[in-house]
């Protein structure tokens, strides 16, 4: 019997390739990606077998150089797979299906790595305390009227370290670093917790907006304490003040450098960008398909209409070692300077 991979998952020994399998470390919870990997092992025969790697990804992936067992990676936000470009674990593929499915902005101009799905980094307003119109522009959120009313998580997380790097490449980093200080000025509490820490705050009345990804809206409707919470508030779409247009990331699939099934994974990314796979996986994880062919759940097309920002993900993350140098020397995560 064929030693899975589950049982490999500390091991750095050589793995052979079998023409029917696939195996993949996914950053993302088994749980979510699940019914894609059925559909996929359905229709083409071929067993998929998963590592999740919560942590450490690019690490481990490094660590076992050419005698990894892993074809694909998926994994969550811009900066991780740029970084696994760039720390040479993943390689470029040429696919016409998938360049033509993925729109530009959502894929690496090597082909190294695809969206699969996107989601709006939004603010998350008070039902009952925030006016329609009153969230307008990111760039509004440093305005003093917000003084006293915005929660957010830190600043040297990768969500907001991708925002900040979206605000460098819109506005340059001395407007940026302005931008960052007024939000901080405008803080209601120091930065904590995560996404759905910032909405208990508004439902607590701690603060009256909250900056966070759309899917954590669907996720909290269907947790039970938590639905009470994202009822508090309702999602707005700021944008940027020279487009329009609201910031977005991904999550995304890349084929590792050291792939033995190489056919198979190719395989399996182009199915990910078909239509099926498109929106059974968008709905699971209660995001946007990154395909403009594919649908959008019902539940996740109710927050309402908005225009993703069509810069590329490549020149955004670009800017993230000084985004971070940013946080850092405006000691954003000081925040308030009280607890709140």
């Amino acid at each position: 019997m064929r030693t899975p991979l589950f049982a490999l998952v500390a091991s750095t020994m050589a793995v052979p390739a079998f023409a029917d399998e696939l195996n993949i470390y996914s950053y993302r919870q088994p749980e979510l990606i699940q019914p894609l990997l059925d559909a996929f092992s359905a229709q083409t025969g071929i067993t998929t077998n998963v590592a999740y790697v919560d942590k450490g990804l690019v690490e481990r992936l490094k660590a076992e150089g050419r005698r990894s067992p892993a074809d694909i990676i998926l994994t969550v936000d811009i900066s991780r797979l740029t970084d696994a470009k760039d720390a040479g674990v993943t390689q470029s593929i040429s696919s016409e299906t998938l360049d033509a499915t993925i729109p530009a902005s959502l894929r690496d101009p090597e082909g190294h790595w695809f969206a699969l799905t996107t989601r709006a980094r939004i603010v998350y307003a008070a039902k009952d305390r925030v006016g329609d119109g009153e969230v307008t522009t990111y760039e509004d959120l440093a305005d003093p009227k917000w003084a006293g009313r915005i929660c957010t998580r830190s600043g040297t997380h990768v969500y907001t370290l991708g925002l900040l790097s979206a605000v460098i490449e819109h506005n340059g980093k001395a407007a940026a670093e302005t931008w960052l200080k007024g939000v901080k000025a405008n803080l209601a509490k120091d930065p904590e917790g995560n996404d759905r820490a910032q909405v208990k705050s508004i439902w607590a009345g701690e603060c009256d907006i909250s900056l966070g990804n759309t899917y954590y809206m669907g996720a909290m409707l269907e947790d039970t304490e938590q639905a009470e919470w994202a009822n508090s508030v309702r999602i707005e779409f700021p944008t940027f003040a020279d487009n329009g247009a609201s910031h977005v990331n991904i999550s995304g699939v890349a084929m590792t450098a050291s792939a033995p099934n190489q056919d198979n994974a190719l395989a399996f990314m182009e199915y990910l960008v078909s239509p099926e796979a498109q929106s059974i996986y968008a709905s699971v994880v209660y995001e946007y398909p990154a395909s403009p062919d594919a649908s959008t759940s019902d539940l996740v097309a109710s927050w309402g209409a908005f225009i993703p920002d069509d810069t590329n993900l490549a020149a955004i993350a670009s800017h993230r070692a000084e985004a971070l140098q940013m946080v850092e020397r405006v000691d954003f995560d000081a925040g308030t300077g009280t607890d709140g």
